[in-house]
């Protein structure tokens, strides 16, 4: 993307991006001159100054010899305000998910496919009110979709909200040392014989199912009996797994 279409991308059209990126060029400036540079008519450019000002994007000087000027702020603020917007979310998003989900008894069913579509499903588990976490991971599956790269920035952001993950793997399914230890994490290896050939998720009401790299996709389930069912499955695999060892 250039960056005009990430000036799209955050919400200002065609005539506010002109009248904006003018401003940053001319520094303090009458409207009437911004306006000119940007390609807009005088009544126009008073019209971008009001919404970019709104915006945090713009600012007046004191008047001097009767003219006041117009100056762009650091756009450092765009960033200042994204955080301040990221914030506001982290609040409201569970809010309206308890919402969401009490609204109908009946399971809802997502399907997402693709790379995209398995990232997108992971990264909604760490939305988890309960801040716990129970997975069966394929380790094998999830070095190639979606990849240790990718992987690592997801627990990262794991340990960041410090969510506690309980974990079952089976050694047939296992690849190099990768991830040996982590925070807020317990490991166990399932007995041999049992082959867990595909990733799983479960979190507060919600199961997500994760494929391999042939079939390609993501299925999140939000059901309270069908958590209920996967999570009694987990903690029984759970009970005769060996813990993962300690590393030397």
């Amino acid at each position: 993307m250039n960056m005009l279409e990430r000036l799209t991308a955050l919400g200002l059209d065609d005539k506010e991006q002109r009248f904006y990126l003018a401003a940053l060029q001319l520094g303090a400036a009458p409207v009437a001159d911004i306006a000119t540079r940007a390609g807009v008519s005088r009544t126009n450019g008073y019209d971008l100054f009001e919404r970019l000002e709104q915006k945090g994007l713009l600012s007046q000087t004191s008047a001097s010899k009767g003219v006041r000027k117009v100056v762009a702020e650091d756009p450092a603020v765009l960033i200042r305000d994204w955080e301040r917007k990221r914030m506001m979310l982290n609040e409201l998003v569970p809010e309206l998910r308890s919402i969401y989900n009490g609204s109908s008894s009946r399971p809802r069913t997502r399907l997402y496919e693709g790379r995209e579509g398995i990232e997108r499903a992971l990264w909604e588990t760490l939305e988890c009110r309960s801040k716990m976490l129970y997975a069966i991971l394929s380790m094998h599956e999830l070095r190639e979709v979606p990849g240790l790269q990718w992987m690592e920035g997801f627990i990262a952001e794991r340990i960041r909200k410090r969510i506690e993950l309980k974990v079952l793997r089976s050694p047939a399914r296992e690849t190099d040392n990768i991830w040996p230890t982590e925070a807020y994490r317990e490991v166990r290896f399932a007995p041999k014989g049992v082959d867990l050939s595909m990733s799983m998720y479960i979190n507060d009401d919600t199961v997500t199912y994760v494929s391999s790299k042939v079939e390609n996709y993501a299925l999140i389930i939000e059901s309270r009996e069908l958590a209920t069912l996967n999570l009694t499955f987990f903690n029984s695999i759970w009970s005769f797994s060996e813990p993962l060892a300690p590393s030397p």
